[in-house]
């Protein structure tokens, strides 16, 4: 059984599902939620020296605390504790490198549904991450 779940969290209704899930299906592991501050990667491409640091403005900084508030109010409900982590880049490279980083079990990813020309028009983080995930990934939809 997972001891340590990564669930990528933007307050969206597939987001908020994931998270009930985790703390209904794994009553005794430890939840972190991750909010990406997304930098398209055409922003990437224009940095340059060893500090590739984003400037993040204080006000997507708020924006990022305020979702991850509410994910500790809907832990509050189920009498949990969570872990919150704000990274900023590609959602996808972003949720996969924090897996990694925080020595996660399983990620519990929302995925938005898209089907056909749409999904492989606009991709898909969750596929990108089932993908590129060393840990088992659980879509929710």
């Amino acid at each position: 059984m997972a001891e340590r779940i990564l669930v990528p969290y933007d307050r969206s209704p597939l987001a908020i599902e994931a998270l009930e899930l985790v703390f209904e299906e794994f009553p005794d592991a430890t939840v972190i939620a991750l909010y990406v501050i997304e930098v398209p990667a055409s922003r990437w491409a224009q940095l340059v020296g060893p500090e590739l640091q984003i400037p993040i403005t204080e006000r997507v900084e708020e924006y990022a605390d305020n979702v991850l508030e509410s994910a500790r109010e809907t832990v509050s409900e189920h009498g949990r504790s969570l872990e919150t982590t704000v990274a900023t880049g590609e959602p996808d490279h972003r949720i996969v490198a924090t897996a990694e980083e925080e020595a996660v079990d399983l990620i519990v990813v929302g995925s938005h549904g898209q089907e056909g020309i749409s999904r492989v028009l606009l991709g898909s983080v969750a596929e990108k991450v089932v993908r590129r995930s060393p840990v088992p990934v659980l879509v929710v939809r």
